[in-house]
């Protein structure tokens, strides 16, 4: 399966509690933390919840 990389680059702060849960699910819990990630439909939905705080590259 192909695999993601997701950086966070905007803070959480100011953000509701579902998308803050959402970015801990994914493993970011810090600004500019990267996680590599496989891309399951999954998280491809958590990552589309969130897309304003993230950036997304292919591993």
């Amino acid at each position: 399966m192909k695999k993601i990389k997701i950086t966070q680059v905007r803070s959480a702060i100011d953000r509701s509690e579902r998308q803050k849960q959402t970015l801990i699910a994914l493993g970011l819990t810090k600004l500019n933390a990267s996680r590599e990630v496989e891309a399951t439909p999954q998280i491809l939905g958590m990552v589309r919840k969130v897309n304003h705080l993230l950036k997304v590259e292919e591993a």
